[in-house]
């Protein structure tokens, strides 16, 4: 594991985000009078931002607003969720022991999230997990986000990594698009937010928990 880089997503991979951001959007809606909506129902939007869980929670309730009214809802769901964080989020099982084990072996581990950089960092660092990384990636980190290949990269770049000795760990569909796009393997894990089964998205391997990720790591056979 020396020196190779490994490029975690955030929401959904490293972290069990579901609770405070369904419990952000419910904030928003109450703001407009509307009822809280059902986990199940948002839970695989979490991958597509924050804007689009609120068009979702939207739509279940009928109601498409313009997009000025979505930005208000917006306003409401961020400032509510930066100072609820986490409340309820924590650290998928096995993660932090197998995060501790890569850097006692010299990987280089970084972070590419389509969450807001501020948010992201404001998380890792509430759960005790921001010195892990080398390099944060946001959706404002760069000019581009995911799926575009240059996020990936870049926080490969952030971390003094090389890419020829990259892997990404993601959930989705969006995750997986962004590792072939950069040509970097991918590993995918079968617990995040996605409605599309891991082994249907198209990733060198998957894994049903974090104890299995260094040895899936392993058997990718990067080059050295």
């Amino acid at each position: 594991m020396r020196d190779v880089t490994i490029v975690f997503d955030l929401d959904g991979t490293l972290i069990d985000t579901a609770p405070d951001l369904i419990d952000a959007t419910n904030h928003a809606l109450s703001g407009i009078g509307l009822t809280a909506v059902d986990q199940h129902e948002l839970r695989t939007w979490i991958s597509f931002g924050a804007r689009r869980m609120l068009v979702e929670a939207l739509a279940c309730h009928g109601q498409q607003l313009s997009a000025t009214r979505v930005d208000e809802l917006l306003s409401a769901f961020l400032a509510y969720y930066e100072a609820n964080i986490a409340k309820r989020s924590r650290p998928y099982p096995g993660i932090v022991d197998a995060l501790n084990t890569l850097s006692t072996r010299g990987a280089r581990l970084a972070v590419c999230t389509n969450k807001r950089e501020a948010l992201s960092l404001s998380l890792l660092e509430a759960l005790n997990l921001r010195h892990l990384f080398l390099g944060i990636a946001g959706r404002d980190t760069f000019p581009v986000c995911k799926p575009h290949p240059d996020h990936l990269r870049g926080a490969i770049r952030m971390a003094a990594g090389d890419e020829k000795r990259a892997v990404m760990v993601g959930d989705s569909a969006t995750d997986v698009a962004t590792a072939k796009a950069a040509r970097i393997p991918i590993i995918a894990v079968s617990f995040g937010y996605t409605d599309v089964p891991a082994s249907a998205l198209g990733a060198e391997a998957v894994i049903d928990c974090h104890t299995a990720l260094i040895p899936a790591l392993a058997n990718l056979r990067l080059p050295s």
